[in-house]
């Protein structure tokens, strides 16, 4: 392999596409009749010159646009990479909580709900520290972006249109809503 071959295959994109385009106008002015005024000749290479410079700053502009998605990209999967193990995860959160609410009798039953509370916390702060955040609702104006309204009442001792009751817990990763929270409004 020849040195010109080893050096346009390492060339950048933009630098290979530049000096096919010299090359083309170099044939071509090559077989134009050298009886052709020169004069026409300089303004119409300069015209092909400016040609091939603006094409080439639009490629260098769309590889730094799509450098610029993949890295924005890549970014995302990141910071996003638990959210399918987390939406697995947050009906067993759901089934714990459950179970720590039954009250039971016996020493033995407590230690044994004590240990499922260990557990429990242990999953939680597992998760908290990958981004999960549990939706606060109880009490809380309702707001479609993070609560879901299953059923309305009227409570004339709470604030229209507040959340009233939360059937099940809603969950944002990271700013993004995992789940939202199924919740009693208030007329």
């Amino acid at each position: 392999m020849t040195d010109e071959m080893k050096n346009n295959e390492t060339q950048k994109p933009e630098q290979h596409a530049a000096d096919q385009q010299a090359e083309e106008i170099f044939v071509e002015n090559e077989q134009k009749p050298m009886a052709e005024d020169s004069s026409n000749i300089v303004p119409e290479l300069e015209k092909k010159l400016e040609e091939a410079e603006n094409r080439t700053l639009r490629l260098q502009a769309d590889f730094d646009n799509y450098r610029r998605r993949v890295r924005l990209d890549a970014e995302a999967a990141e910071k996003y990479r638990a959210q399918s193990l987390i939406s697995d995860l947050l009906p067993v959160l759901d089934n714990f909580e459950r179970a720590l609410a039954v009250e039971i009798e016996g020493e033995q039953a407590q230690s044994f709900k004590q240990g499922m509370d260990m557990v429990y916390r242990g999953l939680l702060e597992a998760l908290k520290k990958e981004g999960l955040e549990p939706i606060e609702a109880k009490g809380k104006p309702f707001d479609p972006n993070f609560h879901q309204a299953v059923m309305q009442v009227e409570d004339n001792s709470m604030e229209p249109n507040s959340v009233v009751e939360e059937f099940q817990k809603g969950y944002v990763l990271k700013h993004r809503v995992i789940r939202p929270s199924m919740v009693k409004v208030n007329q």
